[in-house]
Formats: structure tokens, C-alpha cells, sequence
């Protein structure tokens, strides 16, 4: 897997669509993404594996104020 840094995410204009939240919940392993135009995407990992790659590409590029963590079940 190659490196990614922050700067390579960033939208080049206000009329693109960008992340505005990420939600984490580690119970159900899955990611719920929310943009700046309303659009969800909901990310579910097979695995522990896939799930700890994913988190560790967000924690990488996404501003830690954009990441909130679901309440443990």
C-alpha cells in the first residue's frame, strides 16, 4: 500500500464534494461517511485486518475533529 498524506485529499474547489464526518464503530467493524453535500457511504470490513487498514488510512488523512467514535454496545 502506498503512503497518502492529507494534502493529497483536498478538493480543489467549494463545488466539490468533500467529508464532513467520519463515524467509527469498532463493534460492528464499519465506517459511516458523511459529505458535504448529504450524501452516507457505509464501509463494512470483512475482517479485523481490512478494518484496522481502513482506520489507519483515515486516521492518516482525516482530520481528527472530522473522526467521532460510536458508543460501545
Amino acid at each position: 500500500m502506498s503512503s497518502a498524506a492529507p494534502d493529497d485529499f483536498y478538493v480543489q474547489s467549494d463545488d466539490e464534494e468533500y467529508l464532513t464526518r467520519c463515524v467509527v464503530d469498532t463493534c460492528l467493524r464499519k465506517f459511516y461517511l458523511y459529505s458535504n453535500i448529504g450524501e452516507t457511504r457505509e464501509v463494512e470490513c470483512d475482517d479485523m485486518d481490512q478494518f484496522m487498514d481502513v482506520l489507519n488510512l483515515i486516521r492518516k488523512v482525516v482530520d481528527d475533529k472530522y473522526v467521532v467514535y460510536a458508543e460501545p454496545l
